[in-house]
């Protein structure tokens, strides 16, 4: 598994029946976000791993080609032209390496969340929207939708209904609310059921924010958990 990055881990529980994959934003790295594990607020009853993987280090554009850890280049300012899409599609890569890992450790995409913060959380809706397996859910805070206008003929059948958690600062000056809300409104259009939050914040998260994406994740995974235990 050479697409396989390096990653922390972070388990609730012995012997992980979930996972929940989460990427950072530009220029952070898997640690960023280790603090949110005790602030979701997930059952003690969910044996849940998580996953922060360390993106690839690449030069920017837009950053005066400066090298960090980035899931793809940003070229352009403005949201039709902002992503390199060989880059996007090189992380989906690294992501669909990471779910085939966690299959082969016994955790089914069905039991699985992708998630991500900013440019993670854009890689989260890229790579999960396109899986071919379904996914327990995904969940995309401050952040946008990469290639919204293909969704019709790039989205898998697996994942046409899979659950998103949306979340956005109404203050954000990185990535503009306007992007956030014309991304969900394709979501919603493209009959995704998707779970809406705004908060009066800049580009970052709040504890009411973690939390609300908390219960997201505790409905979504016992969800799947009740429906596995009935089959």
């Amino acid at each position: 598994m050479s697409d396989v990055l390096e990653t922390i881990e972070i388990e609730t529980g012995p012997s992980p029946r979930a996972a929940i994959i989460w990427m950072h934003g530009l220029g952070a790295d898997g640690h960023d976000f280790e603090p949110i594990v005790p602030e979701l607020r997930l059952p003690a009853s969910h044996a849940v791993r998580f996953i922060f993987p360390h993106a690839p280090v690449m030069p920017v554009a837009i950053n005066n080609g400066m090298r960090m850890r980035a899931w793809y280049d940003i070229r352009q300012a403005n949201l039709s032209e902002r992503a390199d899409l060989d880059g996007v599609r090189s992380s989906q890569r690294h992501v669909d390496a990471l779910l085939a890992r966690e299959a082969a450790r016994g955790v089914t995409p069905g039991r699985t969340v992708l998630a991500g913060f900013s440019q993670g959380g854009a890689i989260a809706l890229y790579a999960g929207l396109r899986f071919k397996e379904r996914l327990a859910g995904i969940v995309a805070l401050s952040t946008y939708l990469i290639a919204g206008d293909r969704l019709d003929t790039e989205a898998s059948a697996a994942n046409r209904d899979v659950p998103i958690f949306m979340a956005h600062g109404t203050l954000d000056p990185v990535v503009q609310l306007a992007w956030a809300e014309r991304s969900r409104d394709t979501l919603v259009r493209g009959g995704w059921p998707l779970e809406w939050h705004v908060y009066p914040i800049e580009h970052s998260a709040v504890i009411e924010e973690i939390v609300a994406a908390g219960a997201f994740l505790t409905k979504v995974l016992s969800k799947d958990q009740q429906s596995t235990q009935t089959q």
